[in-house]
């Protein structure tokens, strides 16, 4: 046995590949091996189809409003609360939902809890509308609710899990796409779902209700991903050594107290544009249907165009706003579109494809350069704080003039209630002019572009690089040399010397 070199640690450091588990036959190839990229976009495929379930189902009303309305006899107000009861439980669990997925169940638990509560939600769901019970259906979307945002926090912990520091930008717009593709298939299936299931049962509650459990196989489906996730990922923390993964989030309602003016601005923001983009589509069917003299299937497709251009523009759209900067100019933008394409859905009547594609840029646009935005003002200890509270704000807002557009239809029709969505994007545009104006008040440091960025944050690093020079390079007063001294050679100092002192006699006071 050789002898260790004399320069050579007594006790060897182990290198991270050393602790890894080593892998041998099929289990070692490309597909299996999760250090491998071909294993790791495999199970991208998996996460990206975990929310697919519930993304389809939260629009099975605005696919089949008509229906409902019609076999279990209600009108516009009632059908929103279908809507409203959804958003309810996440008024309070978008605070918790991450910290019950880190400290009580644990990712992979959480998730397969979270998914089959959006599996039994959307089941009850469909037997409220088999045994005619409006009310059991209203049950079955706040069950739904409590499942369906936490799962997609659980699907944001499993992408960060899997791919940090690797094509992690690209794989959360992937996961954004494939969101919208669910909401798209929704709107353009479940009505001709429900006419094929008419022509063998005939039409009514019943027809509606089996209709409604084709959006339960798609919970299944996202919970045999969920299943699939949960074993792939602990066979790789054996593998790789590695814990389960976690939100990160830290919630502290304390924190609220001390978020400035422009965070809020931005709040407003959020919930003041959401409101006239997701109630309106939830609307929409009937919308076109009776405006524009479209049948169920087209009007689907109209309704649908939100969701299919966003599904193709949030990548691209997010690579330019990170390469570009600019967030308040774009969020501005933004809203401008999204207002006047209200306007032309409300006063002409120009053909509705074109004023819905061009919303669903303007929507994408928004959601690529706002949120974004809070990690500029906020610090990173207290960023689950704020878009806790951010998507806790959007929900309630969400719940309540789900209603409230339900009642405006009812009471007074669809050309009040589209000027009721213009007031609220004019307060976002107030809101998003206030900001800019306080921003450029500050200095601008919202608004810059990616090049100003990243000067300033080059800047402060040399900044504190010289600030951090000068501190060590700072030259010594006689005390401290002296005390220096006194300590190489072994001199005992005084008893009543101490830290505190030696501060006295540098800033001079005792000398």
């Amino acid at each position: 046995m050789a002898e260790p070199d004399e320069k050579s640690p007594l006790v060897a450091r182990r290198s991270s590949s050393e602790d890894e588990e080593e892998l041998t036959g099929c289990a070692a190839s490309a597909a299996c091996d999760p250090r491998r990229t071909l294993h790791r976009f495999l199970v991208l495929w998996l996460i990206c189809f975990l929310s697919f379930g519930s993304y389809f189902c939260y629009d099975n009303p605005a696919a089949l409003q008509s229906q409902i309305k019609k076999d279990m006899h209600v009108n516009t107000g009632t059908f929103m609360t279908l809507y409203a009861w959804y958003s309810w439980p996440n008024v309070v669990l978008c605070f918790f939902g991450g910290f019950l997925l880190d400290r009580v169940f644990g990712i992979r638990l959480g998730t397969i809890i979270f998914s089959l509560f959006v599996l039994a939600g959307q089941c009850v769901f469909a037997v409220g509308a088999q045994l005619n019970l409006f009310w059991l259906m209203e049950a079955g979307r706040f069950v739904f609710g409590i499942g369906g945002e936490s799962l997609a926090v659980a699907q944001n912990t499993y992408a960060v899990t899997w791919f940090r520091g690797k094509e992690l930008n690209m794989v959360f717009g992937l996961q954004l796409s494939f969101s919208r593709v669910g909401s798209t298939v929704n709107m353009n299936v479940m009505s001709p779902v429900y006419q094929w299931i008419s022509t063998y049962v005939g039409e009514g509650y019943t027809t509606l209700g089996y209709a409604l459990w084709v959006g339960a196989g798609t919970c299944l489906l996202s919970l045999f991903c969920g299943l699939l996730l949960g074993y792939y990922d602990k066979r790789a923390a054996r593998i790789l050594k590695r814990d389960a993964g976690k939100t990160g989030e830290v919630i502290r309602i304390t924190d609220v107290k001390d978020f400035p003016a422009t965070f809020w601005l931005i709040t407003v923001i959020c919930v003041a544009y959401y409101v006239a983009v997701f109630p309106f589509i939830g609307l929409g069917l009937v919308f076109f249907e009776e405006k524009f003299d479209l049948n169920p299937t087209s009007a689907n497709a109209v309704n649908s165009l939100v969701y299919i251009i966003s599904a193709g523009a949030s990548p691209v759209l997010g690579f330019i706003v990170d390469k570009t900067g600019k967030n308040v100019f774009w969020v501005i933008l933004a809203i401008l579109v999204t207002l006047a394409c209200h306007m032309m859905l409300a006063f002409t009547f120009w053909n509705p494809y074109i004023a819905m594609s061009i919303m669903g840029v303007s929507y994408s646009l928004l959601a690529c350069a706002l949120w974004p935005i809070v990690a500029f003002i906020i610090p990173e200890n207290q960023l689950g704080t704020a878009y806790g509270f951010m998507q806790s704000i959007q929900n309630l807002g969400l719940a309540v003039i789900s209603i409230v557009a339900g009642s405006i239809v009812d009471k007074k029709g669809y050309l009040l209630l589209e000027v009721f969505f213009l007031a609220w994007l004019c307060l976002a545009l107030i809101a998003g002019v206030l900001l800019y104006l306080i921003d450029a008040v500050r200095g601008g440091a919202l608004n810059m572009s990616t090049w100003e960025r990243d000067a300033q944050e080059e800047a402060e690093e040399k900044a504190k690089a010289a600030q951090d020079e000068r501190v060590r390079f700072k030259p010594r007063s006689a005390f401290a040399l002296r005390n220096r001294f006194y300590s190489r050679i072994g001199a005992k100092l005084p008893d009543h010397f101490d830290i505190h002192t030696s501060s006295f006699f540098r800033r001079g006071v005792t000398q």
